[in-house]
């Protein structure tokens, strides 16, 4: 069986702060809700989007919890317009996002920009026109 990524999980410091990040500031339509637990959905043909406790993931897949900076990861918005780009990176900043690399042309002809959610984790929103 071909590999597949049905939900993307973020392990999280805060599920409650995460959640409104992600539903009320990015729309993220919650599917599955828990104590200490929540999955959105992301879209037609999207994988979903899940958040746990960081400490609870470490121990679930029996590694550490330590640990900070690059994660290894970045998660990628692909849109249709410069226009949505910019949108997007915005809509994230207000709510509550850092934007780590301001929105601009690329040097291979797009458009990108990069925000870490409220735990540090990469979203890079890129537009190839």
């Amino acid at each position: 069986m071909p590999l597949q990524a049905n939900v993307i999980m973020l392990g999280v410091q805060d599920v409650d702060r995460a959640k409104k990040f992600y539903a009320e500031g990015m729309g993220c339509r919650v599917k599955q809700e828990f104590p200490g637990f929540v999955r959105f959905e992301l879209g037609d043909g999207s994988s979903d989007l899940a958040l746990y406790g960081w400490d609870t993931v470490a121990r679930d897949a029996g590694v550490s919890a330590e640990g900070s900076g690059f994660r290894g990861i970045s998660l990628h918005f692909l849109v249709d317009s410069r226009e949505a780009v910019d949108e997007v990176m915005r809509t994230a900043v207000a709510s509550g996002a850092t934007a780590v690399k301001e929105a601009a042309a690329a040097q291979w002809g797009g458009y990108d920009g990069h925000f870490s959610d409220p735990d540090g984790y990469l979203w890079k929103v890129v537009t190839a026109s």
